[in-house]
């Protein structure tokens, strides 16, 4: 689907169009004020905005705050300045970029931004961009390189995170990796793998779309949950085991699963979020010495690697991002569908489609 590309102009006392969270299942298109922009903000135009797995559980599942606009996954057009602000001029092409750390506590010098003393943590009433502008503090921003499009840039939040769970995973070339769950962040990370030189890519996923997906994003195998063996025995060892499990579904069956198909020394790297939790076998993982560990978000400097990847068409954008982008207000039922595993690339919301 097709959306008028030209930029719009914010003036002072203008409304904009933004899908606002009530409770769970229910979003409201309604008219708000465009953001007044202060001395270090710039205020953009939002050209795309990806819906995140975290937004299914901020509006499908209730964990949102009322009167919110969630959206987090966004590229656009500077619009407006303040007065304080250098090096951006409206026009620019711009993302969403990592939110300011202190830099000094351990966790910064150990390149863990997402995990900083100083950090914020997860707001539910953060002010997104499931809107048609957005407002950001001018040092959250990066330009977008030339020749990459507001589309594909809008995959670099995304990209961030799969490109961080390979750096927390170790992996190396000539080790065999799965992911468990090809939803949109499953699918960067098979496509991360890849690009990184990692040439036994499987995939385990229980729907046939999105393990077609896979196979399109260059997975080497892929398979369905039952095809994952669970010996008895936790000192029992699967043919053919490998060395790092990404799991990115969330489901507490595929992260017990996955400890039985790692190696003795193998990792499991927990990407997705769930409101389930597993039970492990802790035998398994004392007796083959397993590393069990999460991987949050994003590292530091992982946006300027994933606009580097981007630009240099390493990965297969076409196939991460769906082919139809959604207007604001089919939002709820995109969410839906990617919910019900109907749909597997990234989705992208176009808040001023429909103007």
């Amino acid at each position: 689907m097709a959306y008028p590309s030209t930029p719009r102009r914010a003036t002072p006392g203008r409304t904009m169009r933004a899908a606002v969270y009530r409770r769970p299942r229910e979003l409201e298109i309604e008219e708000r004020p465009v953001p007044d922009v202060g001395p270090e903000d710039v205020l953009v135009e939002v050209s795309h905005c990806g819906v995140c797995g975290t937004d299914l559980h901020l509006i499908l599942e209730g964990m949102g705050a009322p009167d919110s606009i969630p959206g987090h996954e966004w590229s656009g057009r500077v619009v407006a300045v303040g007065s304080s602000v250098q090096g951006l001029e409206p026009g620019a092409a711009v993302v969403g970029g990592p939110s300011a750390r202190c830099g000094h506590c351990d966790y910064c010098r150990a390149g863990r931004p997402s995990l900083c003393t100083g950090r914020l943590g997860f707001d539910p009433s953060h002010q997104g961009a499931f809107a048609e502008y957005v407002r950001a503090p001018a040092g959250e921003l990066l330009t977008v390189p030339s020749g990459l499009s507001l589309r594909e840039a809008a995959l670099t939040e995304p990209l961030t995170v799969a490109l961080h769970a390979l750096e927390v995973s170790g992996i190396e070339t000539g080790q065999r990796a799965l992911v468990t769950g090809a939803g949109p962040i499953g699918l960067l990370v098979a496509a991360a793998l890849r690009a990184a030189g990692v040439e036994d890519v499987r995939v385990s996923e229980p729907g046939s779309r999105r393990r077609a997906r896979a196979g399109e994003v260059g997975s080497t195998r892929l398979l369905v949950p039952d095809e994952l063996e669970v010996p008895p025995m936790p000192f029992t060892i699967v043919d053919d085991p490998v060395d790092v499990v990404f799991e990115c579904s969330g489901n507490p069956a595929a992260m017990e699963a996955a400890l039985a198909q790692l190696r003795p020394m193998g990792r499991l790297v927990i990407v997705g979020t769930g409101r389930r939790r597993p039970r492990f076998d802790h035998n398994r993982i004392l007796m083959n010495e397993l590393v069990v560990t999460g991987s949050y978000c994003h590292g530091a400097g992982g946006f300027e690697r994933a606009l580097e990847l981007l630009s240099a068409r390493a990965l297969p954008i076409d196939a991460l991002i769906e082919r139809d982008d959604v207007a604001l207000g089919d939002l709820l039922p995109a969410l839906e569908q990617l919910a019900a595993g109907e749909l597997a690339g990234k989705v992208m919301i176009v808040p001023g489609g429909e103007r």
